[in-house]
């Protein structure tokens, strides 16, 4: 599960800083952009989204079945085929850049939070849609299963792409076996607290 992430305050990281250049001049003086948060992110915050056509603002969250809580996550194994996220698989898919993203290992009641990342930015595949009354675009981040040296924390982890599959995963043309096989491994960690 990816619960929160990351992007650096002051957002020192290039990728980021050309992304957010493009956001702050598409977005002048909106609400959004006014709401766009960094620094740790978390459900339901206002974020820099990758999509095909241009980087955009949206919302961490797809709504609940029945309007109940929000859904922040898609297993890579289903989300083709769900309902829920069928459709935006198909044809609405997203990067989510950031510096490095948190996980939580559990002890019984006691709970120790990692900062799991790379040298460099990452990028999570995620889908995003769009309703009618929605202000800004909603997003999911994938998940699949921790790679090898993450597994003591947590059994699952976002999928985060190496920059020559994120095209392929942006234009439709990478399918959950392929996500699944080219998804980045080997990360550096660190508890947090």
């Amino acid at each position: 599960m990816c619960g929160r992430y990351y992007i650096p305050e002051g957002h020192e990281l290039a990728d980021i800083n050309a992304m957010l250049a493009l956001i702050k001049s598409s977005y002048v003086g909106t609400a959004a952009l006014a709401q766009m948060k960094s620094g740790e992110i978390f459900p339901t915050d206002i974020v820099p989204i990758i999509t095909q056509e241009a980087p955009k603002l949206m919302q961490w969250g797809f709504e609940g079945l029945g309007g109940k809580g929000k859904i922040i996550n898609a297993r890579l194994e289903t989300a083709a085929d769900k309902a829920m996220f069928r459709k935006a698989f198909a044809s609405q898919r997203c990067l989510v850049p950031a510096g490095y993203y948190f996980e939580w290992k559990k002890d019984g009641a006691k709970k120790e939070k990692f900062a799991i990342k790379k040298s460099e930015p990452i990028y999570m595949a995620g889908l995003w849609h769009k309703e009618a009354n929605d202000a800004v675009p909603l997003f999911v981040i994938l998940t699949r299963e921790a790679s090898p040296e993450l597994k003591f924390i947590h059994d699952c982890m976002p999928v985060i792409l190496p920059k020559q599959e994120r095209d392929s995963w942006l234009s439709g043309k990478s399918g959950a076996m392929q996500l699944a096989e080219c998804s980045e491994e080997h990360f550096t960690f660190e508890s947090v607290g």
